[in-house]
């Protein structure tokens, strides 16, 4: 990079003198401190190996190098997923176990929003997160993108997300609200090519109604709805305040898609967050939110009535049916039931007033199953099956379970 002039030499200077005092430190560490330092120079080699260390990625690249080496030299040993900052900046790190602490991109861009939801005291903090966040961005799809330089979930860095650049777009946007500087948007504009470019470079995924935006470069195939949403939310601000025409194209071709997949993800009970997989709490409550933001922003019926099967879903209890009604004596029982939504489920099995069997474990909505040790003696056995689901709602149902000799 150097001799081909595409960084200066005082650049080269600086940026290989830190990856040189990372490897120097390794050496007097130990333990986790040097597994996690070392997991960094690592993977910063194996980014150089495979051709994608660029100059517009050594910004984000060696600062993540020197916090690591500042963090692990000096600072407390951390817990997984813990978010951290150092004095003197805003920027938020999250501590990955086994590949040190990274740049948690949309947290700084989530801080970002929050500043200005704050209110106008609160600007400054805002102007100095993006001052430090807007250089930090690479070349990429053809713009400006925040990457993450992390393995994730089967993905190799680096990598970016749909998610995570609207919810830039979004704080660039209210940062030019907050100071009328069109810097901002102008900075917003030369992120949007990602949302035009095909994955692995891209997040655009085009379909037979419009466009699907991806969580992740690295999953094309991956469809989580919250992410798909909140890029809509992201790009309709943007485009609101910029009158950018290319945001206006993208957001009204996000959202026919959209809203042809947002019924997919309603279960009937409890919403999904990607095909097959239920929320946790949190994330059907996030959801819930974006769905009420685009019903309130589109007045789109499938947005409002989603967003209120949604919220309803919160306050209902999980339903359970049993299944599984005759066994045989001295074999092993499958016990199948059905169930609505994801729960902690509950059995107890009774011969008269002895409880024979009880346990209880964590199951998705469908048809499970418990397996009972085989039972000695035939008859009728009482079957008492619970559930509470992760809003604490609770449902209890009484069954017979018919024990014959053969």
């Amino acid at each position: 990079m150097v001799r081909s002039h595409a960084i200066t030499q005082s650049t080269y200077r600086q940026d290989n003198a830190g990856f040189n005092l990372a490897l120097k430190a390794e050496k007097h560490l130990n333990g986790t401190r040097r597994t996690e330092l070392t997991a960094v120079t690592e993977t910063l080699h194996q980014i150089a190996a495979s051709g994608a260390l660029t100059a517009s990625r050594l910004p984000a690249l060696f600062l993540t190098l020197n916090r690591n080496r500042q963090w692990w030299t000096t600072g407390p040993l951390l817990s997984s997923g813990q978010r951290i900052e150092f004095a003197g900046s805003p920027l938020v790190w999250q501590y990955y176990p086994g590949q040190g602490i990274q740049l948690q991109v949309l947290g700084n861009f989530g801080k970002a929003d929050g500043l200005f939801t704050a209110g106008r005291a609160d600007y400054g903090q805002l102007e100095q997160l993006l001052a430090q966040m807007i250089p930090l961005a690479a070349k990429r799809g053809g713009g400006m993108t925040w990457e993450y330089y992390f393995e994730f979930d089967g993905g190799r860095p680096p990598w970016t997300s749909a998610m995570s650049q609207a919810t830039g777009l979004e704080a660039l946007t209210r940062a030019f609200e907050a100071t009328g500087n069109g810097y901002y948007l102008d900075v917003a504009r030369q992120a949007m090519p990602v949302f035009t470019a095909a994955p692995p470079a891209g997040v655009a995924v085009k379909t037979a109604l419009g466009i699907r935006f991806l969580q992740y470069t690295f999953a094309p195939s991956t469809s989580i709805i919250n992410a798909f949403l909140q890029t809509l939310i992201g790009l309709d601000d943007y485009a609101l305040e910029s009158n950018n025409p290319l945001a206006m194209r993208l957001f009204t071709a996000g959202n026919a898609e959209a809203m042809a997949e947002v019924p997919h993800f309603d279960t009937g009970a409890w919403s999904l967050y990607q095909p097959g997989v239920e929320d946790d709490l949190s994330y059907h409550e996030l959801v819930t939110g974006f769905l009420q933001q685009l019903c309130t922003m589109t007045s789109a019926p499938i947005y409002c009535t989603t967003a209120g099967h949604f919220k309803a879903y919160e306050k209902t209890p999980p339903t359970l049916q049993q299944l599984t009604l005759r066994a045989r004596v001295r074999k092993a029982t499958t016990l199948r039931f059905r169930l609505s939504k994801i729960s902690r489920v509950g059995i107890v099995v009774t011969q008269g007033a002895t409880a024979t069997f009880q346990t209880s474990a964590t199951f998705p909505y469908g048809v499970d199953h418990f397996t009972i040790p085989a039972l000695k003696r035939a008859g009728t056995y009482g079957v008492r099956l619970t559930a509470t689901d992760l809003a604490g709602n609770f449902t209890r149902i009484s069954g017979t379970l018919q024990v014959a000799k053969r």
